[in-house]
């Protein structure tokens, strides 16, 4: 009986190969369970980890395991992506640099709605995909929120693709919904949903 507590213990601090403050933040309001969601530079870890891969789940296993190798603690990433039907799934594993390495989330919005003008065709869906290491063994997790691209940008919260993307059953962008909507239904929340289903299931 005692053994199975100590591995709990270990898992109450988890290491977030991030320094995006905004995951983290949305992150930490969907694992509301009592494990502490640590940042790469609240660990003291000063790194930029590439992601050179062509998938989702090899980019975000590069970061967990890389973070892994460095601390030996337990630790997850995730790596999500804009895929867009009428771009055949573009910009996917590029939406971060959809408009160039050293774009920023309006310019990646910009070039998607220039390269959508003519498409009636605006469905798209938002994925997740989070690599979890605990107890050096890896776990993946996926989750999905559909939705279409709206013809122009609106609203102030949420950031990269929240201000152009329309989340399905709703009228409202993400970056106009709020984190208190998005938090309940986004990919994001899907993906955390199932990785807090597993952590609590071995507690």
């Amino acid at each position: 009986m005692e053994q199975p507590q100590a591995n709990f213990s270990l898992m109450k601090q988890l290491i977030f190969a991030s320094n995006n403050i905004h995951k983290a933040d949305e992150i930490r309001a969907l694992l509301n369970n009592g494990f502490e969601i640590i940042t790469l530079k609240e660990a003291g870890i000063d790194i930029d980890i590439p992601e050179p891969h062509e998938t989702l789940e090899k980019n975000a296993s590069e970061k967990s395991t890389t973070i892994f190798k460095i601390t030996q603690k337990d630790c997850f990433s995730e790596d999500s992506g804009l895929e867009v039907a009428a771009l055949h799934g573009a910009p996917g594993v590029r939406s971060a640099r959809y408009a160039g390495d050293t774009s920023n989330a309006t310019d990646n919005n910009m070039l998607l709605l220039k390269n959508m003008r003519d498409i009636s065709n605006r469905e798209a869906q938002f994925k997740t995909v989070i690599s979890l290491i605990l107890n050096g063994e890896e776990i993946f997790f996926e989750g999905t929120c559909k939705g279409s691209i709206a013809y122009e940008p609106s609203g102030v919260d949420g950031f990269g693709y929240d201000p152009i993307f329309i989340p399905e059953g709703h009228n409202q962008t993400f970056a106009e919904l709020g984190l208190s909507v998005k938090s309940k239904i986004s990919h994001r929340k899907n993906a955390i949903a199932k990785m807090n289903d597993f952590l609590q299931s071995i507690k």
